[in-house]
């Protein structure tokens, strides 16, 4: 007991130490404006009965967006320092940071967080409404939550009450459960979402720093950029997505492919994509690296001469699709659904941003021609969607020969598809942003990273709304984003400090 008091009060005095404390309070401050700026419902009796409805209007609702703005800020700037720290840059040259200090850290970052209202987005109240239809006997596939009309369709965005439920057969469940026990309780059916979602966090801290194993980067980064990323935590955690559960699913299921746990990596992501579809992009690239292994294994065995390449992949390619067949049909049977949620996937054309190219081309075009945007923009979509499919199928080719392609051809293709489909999303980037951190990367690049993850994290509201038709709102992200940049290397990038800082001396490990 006193050795683990010691290690605390060394590590809280340690640069480390205080740059956990930095994101935690930030974390803290976020929870609090966000009773205010937040996400939050339409109407809050709990806020009412604590006397804090005031955070909602005026004076009180500005000092709400200040709380969250500035925790952000903290959380970025403190994970920043960490990451100089983690890479040795900066004032933390030959300094390093361990992995299980920065575990630590997620739990410090990630606990105030459980107890915000949604931030950042409102889909908690759909996940909620879409659960609560399942639970109702109603089939989320076929109705949207205005079909059950309640003090959770209230609080769910107007542009989705109409919109049937675009998530996997076991989300529903998972949605169908966690209402039959908080019933239309909003508070605690946010809370048990978001304890839901913490196995998804969980794998992802073990699977990601275990994919470097496989793709040459460093543990300690990996779980730096892809998990203490405040674009993750707060916008998958505070904002209550169901990515964190699906990446941390196929995040996990790749590693057990990798490791020549076939089976039980198809099933793990087949999972995956019962959550939400996204992950499915993973399973052909998986095929690819079966067929790697099974040909060492033949190889080893002495086993001549080798199937031919089309015989193994047709085997194999069919072994895969009937696990994963086995799998969501068993969800789909439990849940007492079909396959609704494929032609409920085009209920996102109805996000319209500058994050997706279709829509930079389709403003681009009105802004030279006198067409209006809609027409515009179903060609621009149909344009990118011929585009994305040919991407998809070169990666897939492409991208065969080792481990390390297969894993980098599902990297581009998410990539891809955030670029090129209708519709993306800040979170979005969660999905290759986890497989790029287990990757050999360049400081040029995690600089890179760092710039588009705060940038990304500035560019919408506390409420939800999109703040990026707001010139001043996107150049004060763009300005912070360069700031959070440059700041990996060099502690004072604008140098505002009279006195160039001292470097610390380097702590090559600590016991």
């Amino acid at each position: 007991m006193l050795a683990w008091l010691r290690f605390c009060t060394d590590f809280l005095r340690s640069p480390e130490g205080h740059a956990a404390l930095l994101g935690f309070v930030g974390a803290v401050m976020i929870t609090f404006g966000g009773f205010g700026a937040g996400g939050v419902r339409k109407r809050d009796p709990l806020l009412e009965a604590m006397h804090l409805s005031w955070l909602r209007f005026g004076h009180g609702y500005a000092l709400s967006m200040m709380f969250v703005w500035i925790g952000v800020l903290l959380m970025i700037t403190a994970w920043v320092r960490l990451g100089r720290a983690t890479i040795g840059s900066g004032d933390r040259p030959g300094s390093g940071v361990r992995l299980n200090e920065l575990r630590a850290i997620v739990g410090i970052w990630t606990f105030p967080l459980l107890f915000s209202v949604p931030m950042f987005s409102r889909d908690a109240y759909s996940y909620l409404a879409q659960g609560a239809l399942l639970r109702d006997g109603f089939d989320p596939y076929k109705v949207g939550p205005v079909a059950n009309p309640g003090v959770l369709l209230d609080n769910v965005s107007t542009v989705w009450t109409t919109t049937t439920a675009p998530y996997g057969p076991m989300f529903l469940l998972l949605g169908r459960g966690i209402t039959a026990v908080t019933g239309d309780n909003v508070v605690a059916g946010t809370i048990a979402l978001r304890l839901v979602m913490l196995p998804g966090l969980a794998l992802i801290m073990w699977a990601v720093p275990y994919l470097t194993k496989h793709l040459g980067g460093k543990p300690t980064v990996a779980l730096w950029l892809a998990v203490l990323n405040p674009l993750v935590l707060i916008h998958l955690m505070g904002g209550v997505h169901n990515e964190m559960l699906m990446v941390g699913l196929m995040c996990a299921g790749i590693a057990l492919v990798l490791e020549r746990h076939h089976v039980a990596g198809i099933v793990v992501v087949a999972i995956g994509v019962a959550i939400k579809a996204t992950a499915g992009v993973a399973l052909p690239f998986l095929v690819w690296i079966w067929m790697l292994h099974e040909r060492d294994r033949r190889a080893e065995e002495g086993r001549e001469p080798l199937p031919h390449p089309a015989v193994m992949f047709a085997k194999i390619a069919g072994l895969g699709l009937s696990v994963f067949a086995v799998v969501f049909v068993a969800t789909s049977a439990i849940a007492g659904v079909g396959i609704g949620w494929l032609t409920a996937l085009s209920g996102s054309q109805k996000i319209i941003n500058w994050l997706s190219l279709p829509t930079i081309m389709a403003h681009a075009t009105t802004w030279f021609t006198s067409l209006s945007l809609e027409p515009v923009l179903e060609v621009t979509r149909m344009l990118c969607a011929a585009v994305l499919m040919v991407v998809l199928v070169w990666t897939w080719w492409r991208f065969k020969l080792t481990e390390r392609d297969a894993v980098l051809g599902i990297l581009i293709a998410f990539v891809a598809i955030i670029i090129l489909s209708p519709a993306a999303l800040p979170w979005y980037y969660s999905w290759p942003l986890a497989l790029a951190a287990a990757f050999a990367l360049s400081t040029a690049t995690l600089m890179t990273l760092v710039g588009l993850c705060t940038w990304l994290m500035l560019v919408f509201q506390p409420d939800g709304s999109i703040g990026l038709y707001n010139f001043w709102h996107v150049a004060a992200a763009t300005f912070a984003a360069g700031v959070a940049a440059l700041s990996l290397r060099t502690v004072d990038p604008l140098r505002l400090r009279s006195t160039r800082p001292s470097v610390e001396p380097a702590i090559a490990a600590r016991p």
